[in-house]
């Protein structure tokens, strides 16, 4: 076995947790976070006092309000949740080049060489986990394992604020006891077959004769039993940050429409949002991708790849409402979303009679002066229309937080 010591860093209920930091009425009280209004709306994060009443992540709303009805709902905000993560990177960093971003709210660390810096491994976590409660006010649970999939497995295991080292002779003891579902990269399909087995626990796969997981499996089979056996090779990455394929933006409406007002209304709006993005990765993109889901659950995608690369809202919005008009125009939508591909670096010199470039600019500036002062300062004029955001407010209701409850009753 190779000689590694590997870390996965997890926040704890990440999204709940910093809107319990950043609304003090919020601390000690069950929190749902929730991308959008409306009783389909699915729980997008819990706080731990949530938790405690079964709620999870990805229940629909009014399921966890059934099971929590004192439950404190709360309209997530992507962005803050970003560039936190992006700060925890930055920690992370201080303390090895080797750090992949495995989602939003974990990642993995290869401590292996750094140790005669900054000590045992688990000095190294105690410090991580110091600092992340210094500079954010946040705390998170930490695995120490010698692979990634061990470390993965035992970051859960003492939540919240939990520090859990595990090495190879643990795994008859920590391990394997665990029911099968439990290991890492087993969906409940999986697991449903393999009970069929009779394979209960991962001691059970670890077990039994790989030859018969493999003619049950195929390929997969093996793999099945390597990780039974907590064999995982695969290096941490830190290439992953660096390579961003696309970037995007999606919203569940409050109530399915084909009003063009509307849906222009809220492309503009998640233009905006994935304009932002683009510009704090210094990004332009190529291919403008438009994702909108039917009264029938139906999803269909339509993309354009233009010469150019844009990056403002304006640009990008433009390049979607035609999408839509082109492929959608008449259908009754519940969802709508923009993303963008093809992705480069944009340059530093702005060019002086290029109108687009100038746009740019000011966005730029007002993005600036929105991050400075933490709220909205500026933003697009289509967004500001008085007469069209007196007329969609009232019916989109979500940006207006005093209309929670009667979104929610509707």
């Amino acid at each position: 076995m190779l000689n590694r010591v590997i870390m996965l860093i997890d926040m704890d209920a990440f999204f709940a947790q910093i809107e319990q930091r950043d609304q003090p009425e919020l601390k000690g009280k069950p929190v749902l976070v929730i991308g959008g209004p409306g009783k389909r709306t699915v729980v997008t994060a819990s706080s731990y006092e949530a938790k405690k009443f079964g709620v999870k992540s990805g229940m629909p709303l009014y399921q966890a309000l059934k099971l929590c009805p004192d439950a404190k709902v709360v309209f997530g905000d992507h962005e803050k949740y970003l560039n936190c993560s992006y700060e925890l990177l930055k920690i992370y960093k201080q303390y090895t080049d080797l750090v992949e971003p495995y989602s939003i709210d974990e990642a993995f660390l290869d401590v292996t060489q750094v140790q005669s810096l900054f000590g045992t491994p688990q000095e190294i976590a105690q410090k991580i986990k110091a600092q992340v409660r210094n500079k954010l006010n946040l705390s998170c649970s930490i695995g120490i394992g010698p692979n990634k999939l061990l470390a993965k497995m035992v970051a859960d295991f003492n939540k919240p604020d939990g520090l859990t080292i595990i090495n190879y002779e643990d795994i008859p003891e920590m391990i394997w006891p665990l029911s099968v579902e439990k290991l890492f990269g087993v969906g409940v399909k999986i697991s449903q077959r393999l009970n069929k087995l009779g394979i209960n626990t991962i001691g059970d796969l670890a077990r039994y004769p790989k030859a018969k997981l493999i003619d049950e499996f195929g390929v997969y089979g093996a793999e099945l039993h390597n990780r039974a056996w907590g064999m995982d090779f695969s290096a941490v990455d830190p290439k992953v940050a660096e390579e961003i394929s696309s970037i995007g933006h999606s919203y569940t409406l409050p109530y399915d429409t084909d009003e063009l007002s509307l849906i222009k209304w809220y492309l503009d709006w998640l233009s905006s949002k994935v304009a932002e993005r683009l510009l704090k990765d210094k990004l332009k993109a190529r291919t403008i991708q438009l994702v909108v889901r039917f009264s029938d659950f139906k999803t269909k995608l339509v993309q354009v790849t233009l010469k150019q690369p844009i990056e403002t809202p304006a640009e990008i919005s433009k390049v979607a409402y035609e999408l839509f008009l082109k492929n959608f125009k008449g259908r009754k939508i519940r969802l709508i979303g923009i993303r963008t591909g093809n992705l480069t670096n944009f340059s530093k010199q702005l060019e002086l009679f290029n109108t687009r470039s100038k746009i740019a600019t000011v966005f730029m500036l007002a993005n600036k002066l929105n991050e400075k002062y933490q709220k909205t300062i500026i933003e697009p004029g289509a967004l500001l229309v008085k007469n069209k955001a007196r007329y969609l407010r009232k019916k989109v209701g979500c940006f207006l937080s005093h209309h929670q409850k009667r979104l929610f009753n509707d």
